[in-house]
């Protein structure tokens, strides 16, 4: 008899709080057309930054391959050369995947670089319909423009 009581207590709790929420109105957002709001400290899309003057922040370190505990990031270095300067630094990324995949958005990338190069925007919007889609390499992960990812990485958010 005891357990008998115990489910009736339970089951009617639950249809209170199921009855609290019968009349008021729904909550529900059309995505497609109406995009959320995230928080500010969001981790979304990744992003390869550039300065000001169009040169590329990332010196090829390879300190996010590092720190990255899901090991989604390969980057391959090169030199700089005086006729084909692409960073400020001796050397530049002249290859950088990052495997969407295997990331698990934690930020580590973006703090440990040096330069500000790497950074997370608010973009959710990751889908793809292949494997090979969701692999981005340097030019998907470029910027087209310094300051088109949303995020100034000089400047705390």
């Amino acid at each position: 008899m005891p357990g008998l009581f115990k489910q009736s207590v339970a089951l009617l709790r639950g249809l209170l709080i199921t009855g609290r929420y019968l009349f008021r109105p729904p909550v529900t957002i059309l995505y497609p057309e109406v995009k959320t709001r995230v928080a500010p400290r969001f981790k979304g899309r990744h992003w390869l930054t550039r300065y000001g003057d169009g040169i590329e922040r990332c010196v090829g370190c390879e300190l996010c391959v590092i720190v990255c505990p899901a090991q989604a990031i390969y980057v391959r270095a090169a030199e700089n050369t005086p006729e084909r300067q692409v960073s400020k630094g001796e050397r530049h990324a002249d290859q950088f995947q990052i495997n969407m995949l295997r990331c698990i958005f934690c930020g580590f990338c973006e703090e440990a670089c040096p330069t500000g190069s790497i950074v997370l925007g608010q973009d959710y919007e990751l889908a793809g319909y292949s494997r090979a889609s969701l692999i981005y390499t340097k030019p998907m992960l470029t910027e087209p423009y310094p300051g088109a990812s949303g995020r100034d990485p000089g400047r705390e958010v």
